[in-house]
């Protein structure tokens, strides 16, 4: 393994590595979009070429489609696959009931889309992810173009009765040009520093007009994967409320280190 890779990128890889061994020939995956789920496409990839595992893939991003088919790997859309076996993702944050925040890459409305449309989530991470309580990462909300800067005062609006410490809003931008999801929408990042009750939350700011989708998962995460820099894995089952560790042993040869730049 290359001296350079960080201890992060390391803890990503082994989660993403072990989570692998999750799918199991024939199955329809989600995959998920981000640094961490680009290893896991990766190492997905690994298996289909050299194994022959056979899997059709769904997935979140037009990016991690591109790199699915350039791994081997089949895509499909989610209506040919109308349900899936599984999915497997990263996350921004988790907390303790495995909650999530997601949508730093943007792809919040299909993760979440995919997630729910599978019989199991499975979310890989490193272990700087994990938070005594959500919030500290701004929270995405998907918004369609017309009207968004109506819609932002009104989530401003909403949030003064909400349980958050902070009530900042901004309009994420690709450079000086407002960033535009796979959807044609808007992400307006919420800075809300702790979110009291993130179920709550939730639920009021998707009754807000003008709003496709906010990145709170709530209830939809089953396993978490949580890697670290020395190949360490801990494997939390939410279903079955076990806990369970493994490691990883790096291989000096593994040409996906020469491949990832993430």
């Amino acid at each position: 393994m290359p001296a350079e890779l960080s201890p992060i990128d390391k803890a990503k890889f082994a989660a993403a590595r072990r989570a692998v061994e999750f799918v199991e020939d024939g199955m329809r995956v989600g995959l998920g979009t981000g640094s961490t789920a680009a290893w896991m496409v990766r190492c997905l990839g690994d298996v289909v070429r050299e194994e022959g595992l056979r899997i059709r893939g769904v997935a979140t991003s037009a990016r991690t489609a591109d790199l699915a088919r350039q791994v081997g790997i089949e895509i499909i859309d989610l209506d040919e696959a109308k349900w899936l076996d599984l999915t497997i993702d990263g996350t921004d944050e988790f907390d303790q009931q495995m909650n999530l925040i997601k949508g730093g890459g943007g792809a919040l409305l299909r993760e979440k889309i995919v997630a729910t449309a599978s019989d199991q989530m499975i979310v890989i991470a490193d272990a700087a992810k994990e938070v005594a309580q959500l919030g500290a990462f701004p929270l995405p909300v998907e918004v369609i173009p017309f009207g968004w800067q109506t819609t932002r005062a009104l989530l401003e609006e909403t949030l003064v009765s909400m349980d958050v410490l902070g009530r900042t809003t901004s309009l994420r931008l690709n450079g000086d040009k407002p960033f535009v999801t796979d959807e044609g929408n808007f992400i307006v990042d919420l800075h809300l520093s702790r979110i009291g009750n993130a179920r709550q939350l939730a639920l009021v700011l998707n009754q807000i007009p003008g709003v496709v989708e906010n990145g709170l998962f709530i209830d939809i995460c089953d396993v978490v994967i949580i890697g670290q820099g020395d190949g360490r894995i801990e494997i939390r089952d939410i279903n079955k409320g076990t806990v369970e560790h493994d490691r990883i042993e790096f291989v000096e040869s593994e040409n996906l280190f020469s491949e990832m730049g993430e």
